[in-house]
């Protein structure tokens, strides 16, 4: 099971979560839901960390 970190939605299926992206921030892996990335995609490639969008 996936959690969002932005968000906090759960995701059960795994073929489901395919979509869904990682980061690395300060050393910590976060995960983020296919919502949550598409709404972030810029701050993303910006490589902004997630507590600044």
């Amino acid at each position: 099971m996936r959690t969002c970190d932005f968000c906090g939605r759960a995701e059960d299926d795994a073929a489901a979560s395919l979509t869904w992206s990682t980061a690395v921030e300060r050393g910590r892996t976060r995960t983020f839901c296919d919502e949550c990335s598409r709404e972030h995609l810029r701050a993303m490639e910006g490589k902004l960390d997630s507590e600044w969008w």
